[in-house]
């Protein structure tokens, strides 16, 4: 029994022109980016899943570039939670889950579930969609994150819930989505996206400091004191939980050397 999970720092994608120099050497050719960026990565959250469907042929391509003990996580397509009624996903779902995901193995990390800002919390509905979600596909073990923009998600109730399923609150670190830390499953997904481009490493130094105890916190099995609650009622079990952290967004062009920082001091 470890005293720590594992810690994944990592982007989202891998096809951006701007890192073409900056990330990847001048000279590397399109089709070798994600050999690359995999060996210089732990993981990656895949973005395209969310807009449109894959074939199987396409996951085990991926699994193949990729060396032993790196992660996709993926972002589940719109089509099931961009809708009025979330409990009646359930075709959406199915679909998404039996498009390939599962050719990934064990290369396959957290699945995204990402809600629109303007998608209020009903507890009724949301714990419909929540029973969607299984634990396998395929033989492949399955962890589910949830990524919510609304503030009417900041209540224990949210979190409850969360916790019941086994499905992990996505904290993301956002200027305008609310900040949810609360340690709902057994590992985390952070998503830090207020970088910027004029910084080397997209987060200052002493940030990514900060970032990197808060990382080793998750992983040990704590949680960080420093950041807001849906629920600071709860006392989470204190065992080691594998964590993920994507930098994305805002300073996407530093993104890369913000992850390897991060690797660097975890």
């Amino acid at each position: 029994m470890t005293s720590s999970g594992t810690i994944r720092a990592g982007i989202g994608g891998w096809t951006f022109e701007p890192w073409e120099g900056t990330f990847y050497p001048g000279d590397l050719p399109k089709k070798r980016q994600l050999e690359y960026a995999s060996r210089q990565l732990p993981t990656i959250e895949v973005n395209g899943t969310y807009y449109s469907a894959f074939k199987p042929a396409t996951f085990a391509k991926w699994a193949s570039e990729t060396p032993e003990g790196f992660v996709f996580s993926l972002k589940a397509i719109r089509f099931a939670t961009n809708r009025r009624v979330l409990a009646e996903a359930g075709e959406s779902v199915t679909r998404f889950l039996e498009s390939g995901v599962a050719e990934l193995g064990d290369k396959l990390g957290p699945i995204l579930w990402q809600f629109a800002p303007t998608k209020k919390f009903d507890p009724e509905d949301f714990e419909g969609f929540l029973k969607l979600l299984p634990e396998k596909q395929d033989g492949v073990r399955l962890r589910h994150v949830l990524e919510v923009r609304h503030a009417s998600f900041v209540v224990p109730e949210f979190a409850a819930l969360a916790r019941k399923y086994g499905a992990a609150i996505c904290y993301a670190h956002h200027f305008t989505y609310p900040e949810i830390a609360d340690v709902t499953a057994d590992f985390v997904y952070a998503r830090l996206q207020r970088g910027e481009d004029s910084i080397p490493t997209a987060y200052t130094p002493s940030d990514l400091d900060q970032w990197a105890s808060r990382a080793t916190t998750w992983a040990e099995g704590g949680m960080p004191g420093d950041l807001p609650l849906a629920d600071e009622t709860v006392k989470i079990e204190p065992r080691p939980r594998d964590v993920f952290v994507y930098f994305i967004h805002e300073g996407k062009i530093r993104a890369p050397q913000a992850a390897r920082a991060l690797m660097e001091r975890v």
